[in-house]
């Protein structure tokens, strides 16, 4: 197997290893998230396009990280609980991990070296998003601000 995303393992917000290999032929939406963030609505985005698209093939996956302004600071439950009370996600969340910094998820070590952002690798700020491709490759970075709809497009490419 080719380098990808399909190579690397992560674990479920409930503790459940995740193995990524499972995504296999479907376009994957990463998106490092924070339930007290001024983007955090983005969740409400992310959670139409999910609904949209994903019997299509699209599959997002967000990632709870603490390290933008400790934005995320609650337990698996208290994320859980804040995503599907306020946001309504049903889309898979991962448990919190590091996007930057020596403890930094080596998928996101991996996504960081094959789609570099403006200012360099590191990952700005909570809610960026890495773009996936059907072979696992990651096509497109979005900055932070980018709101779910605008990267709509890049999606639909991707399933057709």
């Amino acid at each position: 197997m080719s380098e990808s995303i399909y190579n690397f393992q992560t674990n479920t917000l409930q503790g459940q290893p995740y193995p990524l290999s499972q995504l296999e032929g479907k376009v994957v939406l990463i998106v490092n998230t924070a339930s007290k963030c001024g983007l955090t609505p983005q969740y409400e985005g992310l959670q139409q396009l999910h609904e949209k698209y994903h019997d299509k093939g699209l599959v997002i996956l967000g990632f709870p990280c603490n390290q933008f302004g400790q934005q995320e600071p609650g337990s698996p439950e208290s994320i859980q609980q804040g995503c599907l009370i306020n946001y309504g996600v049903s889309f898979p969340m991962m448990e919190k991990i590091d996007v930057n910094g020596k403890d930094a998820h080596p998928l996101y070590q991996y996504l960081k070296t094959k789609q570099s952002g403006l200012f360099g690798s590191a990952i700005k700020w909570n809610f960026t998003k890495f773009l996936v491709n059907r072979s696992g490759n990651p096509v497109k970075r979005f900055a932070p601000t980018t709101k779910p709809d605008a990267i709509e497009k890049e999606i639909e490419k991707l399933l057709s």
